[in-house]
């Protein structure tokens, strides 16, 4: 990926989609063209603070599975590397888990490709359609593209747990409604 475009996901990932998910509309922001989202909680590997990333997904074999599109160079998976128990905000919830680096080829080759279709418009930046570059083409274009299986081991604090922010929205929501109610009257 250019570094412009590098930014401009930082950019968005920090400041719009991270946000988004902790507000608990997540779901809302989901979808075919835009891509099916989660956001990993990751423990920082040097400062140990926790890291929010949003990473597109798939279900697969009852295990959720993303790739590092900056490959192994990603501060997120090298943090995984570190530190691999984590809690992920899915867009109906969150869960714990477990990860582990997948290298089986047939396993890559299928989560990938479903991966790789669930970004939406994102699955392109790989500079190949992932609906149609044949099984060979693809899998020697992802050799070093790390596929990350996460194993669910109990159920991560929500949006609208505790520590999340959907109460934010509801308080929005309910101001909004009275100054509306104010206004018709």
């Amino acid at each position: 990926m250019p570094p412009l475009m590098r930014k401009i996901f930082w950019f968005l990932n920090k400041f719009f989609m991270v946000p988004i998910f902790r507000l608990g509309l997540g779901g809302i922001f989901s979808n075919p063209f835009s891509g099916y989202i989660m956001v990993l909680k990751v423990i920082g590997r040097k400062s140990g603070k926790l890291r929010y990333a949003p990473v597109n997904y798939a279900i697969y074999k009852g295990s959720v599975w993303c790739i590092s599109g900056g490959r192994k160079t990603s501060d997120w998976y090298k943090n995984l590397l570190a530190t691999p128990a984590i809690e992920l905000i899915l867009p109906g919830g969150a869960i714990y888990g477990q990860v582990s680096e997948e290298n089986d080829l047939e396993t890559r080759r299928i989560v990938i490709r479903q991966v790789l279709k669930n970004a939406g418009f994102a699955g392109f930046f790989e500079g190949y359609n992932p609906w149609k570059i044949s099984d060979e083409e693809l899998l020697a274009k992802i050799g070093d593209l790390p596929l990350l299986k996460i194993t669910p081991t109990g159920i991560g604090n929500g949006a609208s747990d505790p520590s999340g922010w959907a109460w934010i929205s509801m308080l929005v929501l309910t101001f909004l409604l009275i100054v509306l109610l104010i206004v018709l009257l």
